[in-house]
Formats: C-alpha cells, sequence, structure tokens
C-alpha cells in the first residue's frame, strides 16, 4: 500500500480535534510515516506524539481553541486555576499560559504556552463541561476558588468567590461543597465567605 492509500486509515483520527501517534499506529500508521504526511502538509504536528488534521475540526469559541487542544493532548489532564476561572467567568485576567493539572505520580509532559500543575488530589472537584461542541475536563468552581486560594494571589480567589456568589441562582457555587472542599484540602475559607456575603 503506497503512502498516500494510507492517509485514508487516519480519516476517522482527522475528524477528531487532536489525535495521538498511538492511535496512528493502531490503525497502521507508523510515526515515520506520521512525519512524512506533516512534511507534505496533510496534517500538523500540535506537539511530540499529538497531531490534528489541517483543516480546524473545533466548533467552539476562538478564544477557547488553544485550551481545548492542550487539555485534549495530555492524558488526564484537568482544567484548573486561572484557566478554569476564565473559562467559568470569575476572572476578569486573561491567562497568559493554560492551567493543566496533572497526577502527581504521572511525570509532567511538556506543552508550550503551559503550565503543568502536579496535585495529590485529582478527582476531588473533577467534571466535565462542554465548550461549543466539545467537552472538556475540569475542575468545578468550588475545587478552582479553594485551589486559587491555595496557589493564587488571594486577591483573585476572593474576587473569584465574590463573582462566583452574585452570579444568577443556577451558576452560584455550592457553599456547602466549597466547605467540605476547604476542610478537605486545609484552607481556611470562613472568613473570606464571611468578608464577601456580609
Amino acid at each position: 500500500m503506497n503512502k498516500f492509500k494510507k492517509f485514508n486509515s487516519l480519516k476517522e483520527l482527522i475528524k477528531k480535534p487532536i489525535f495521538r501517534a498511538s492511535e496512528a499506529r493502531e490503525v497502521g500508521v507508523s510515526s515515520s510515516l506520521l512525519c512524512y504526511y506533516v512534511q507534505q502538509g496533510l496534517i500538523e504536528r500540535v506537539d511530540r506524539g499529538v497531531y490534528r488534521g489541517i483543516e480546524p475540526v473545533l466548533d467552539v469559541d476562538f478564544r477557547w481553541e488553544d485550551i481545548i487542544l492542550v487539555t485534549k493532548s495530555i492524558s488526564g489532564g484537568v482544567v484548573c486555576l486561572i484557566s478554569a476561572l476564565a473559562l467559568y467567568e470569575l476572572t476578569d485576567e486573561i491567562p497568559r499560559v493554560h492551567w493543566i493539572a496533572v497526577d502527581n505520580t504521572k511525570s509532567a509532559p511538556k506543552r508550550k504556552g503551559t503550565k503543568i500543575f502536579r496535585t495529590r488530589n485529582i478527582e476531588l472537584g473533577r467534571t466535565e463541561i462542554q465548550v461549543g461542541s466539545e467537552t472538556i475536563t475540569i475542575f468545578d468552581k468550588e475545587r478552582t476558588i479553594i485551589d486559587t486560594f491555595r496557589y493564587m494571589g488571594k486577591e483573585t480567589a476572593i474576587k473569584a468567590l465574590k463573582n462566583s456568589l452574585t452570579t444568577s441562582s443556577e451558576e452560584k457555587i455550592d457553599l456547602k461543597k466549597l466547605q467540605n472542599y476547604a476542610k478537605k484540602l486545609r484552607v481556611n475559607i470562613t472568613p473570606y465567605i464571611l468578608a464577601v456575603t456580609i
């Protein structure tokens, strides 16, 4: 089978936002053949072992394209901290890098413009949200706010907490869940809740 006929094996993978070299191998396309297709302009290399078709397939707001591609390229990756606050519209900050959490037992992959955050409690508050036509894994609002108090500036965290309590009722955070997470992650959140609710 010649190289271009073999390219037909990638048709289903190219329909995805990204695909991995391991997925290509499963359909009979080697890493060297992927390199050849990149050189021919048939596919694009996003990162090491991560590819996509040259025609964009994401049906999302252009602001979120990069974060979606990065998240999907990191196995087990979870959008967190400033990136999560931005997606939840709980901050005015525009993230300069994408924040992705990974389990602390795994090695941290390198991605351009991405800050990898290794954590023990990767399952706590882990959820999925729909962004355009794509589903991404992200920490819920409550976990994101607690992590912001733990790792980012207090000003950013307090502003996010305040924003999460002043939105419409269906978008408000669950205060019991927030306090439960705070207890598990050893953050004294009570003074801040009192400060923004009084």
